[in-house]
């Protein structure tokens, strides 16, 4: 019996050696392995999301294109028409203004930050050294029961008013899928400023050998988010460059 209790103890001691073991490069190493491996992601050209939104009680449908050279688009059709947000064709950030339906230029500071982000397809870990990004590993964390390594994402400064800022978001990765779960960042602009906006992750699904969370939420941390529902996914897909170009005014 003792020597059964002894090998028992000995099973949970490397066990619990191995999970603190866990560098910050094995957790993102094993997130890119896991959800389709470095060669999969790297040779990936382009998403097309297909999703509704719940807001007030009506699903709102949406599709979001992510292109590698730069390129994307988010379409919102509402009551019948297409209303176009954060459109980059590769030089110009425009979207529509809810209100008149127009198109409207970006201002030169929201494009600016805008553009720093195209480094982030197809995710920002993905070959993040080459990049600049720096990574650390803050320790465990429970959220919603479930027990993550806790990862901060140091990426380019971003300019606020003029200033150039700190971009730091935190990442929650499953400790036993290295999958992230959920993503908070400080609001720098806006009403909400100050605010931590946190973004969940779940429901992964394979998509032609990547594996993407289909199910989603983005709100205020402590509160609930809003619900983001995927309906299909698209890799590489073909869109019209015209989609993209700010449209002259009739």
């Amino acid at each position: 019996m003792l020597q059964n209790k002894l090998f028992t103890l000995m099973i949970l001691f490397f066990s619990c050696q191995a999970y603190f073991a866990q560098t910050k490069e094995e957790i993102i190493s094993n997130y890119i392995e896991n959800t389709g491996g470095a060669e999969a992601w790297n040779k990936l050209q382009g998403i097309k999301m297909t999703a509704k939104v719940s807001n007030g009680g009506m699903e709102i449908p949406i599709e979001m294109y992510n292109l590698k050279d730069g390129r994307q688009m988010t379409v919102i059709t509402f009551q019948g028409k297409e209303i176009k947000q954060q459109v980059y064709d590769g030089k110009q950030l425009w979207s529509h203004n809810f209100m008149t339906m127009e198109a409207e230029e970006s201002d030169a500071e929201t494009a600016s930050n805008f553009k720093l982000e195209l480094n982030d397809f197809p995710n920002p870990f993905l070959n993040y050294e080459e990049k600049g990004y720096s990574i650390e590993l803050m320790g465990n964390e429970t959220i919603e029961g479930t027990e993550t390594f806790k990862i901060k994402l140091i990426q380019e400064p971003v300019t606020v008013e003029g200033k150039k800022e700190e971009s730091i978001s935190f990442y929650f990765f499953d400790t036993e899928n290295f999958v992230p779960i959920a993503m908070q960042s400080e609001v720098k602009v806006g009403p909400a400023k100050g605010m931590i906006a946190e973004t969940t992750f779940s429901d992964y699904q394979e998509v032609d050998g990547l594996y993407f969370p289909f199910s989603m939420s983005q709100g205020e941390k402590g509160k609930p988010g809003e619900p983001i529902s995927m309906t299909a996914i698209v890799l590489n897909p073909k869109v019209d460059d015209a989609e993209f170009t700010f449209p002259e005014k009739k």
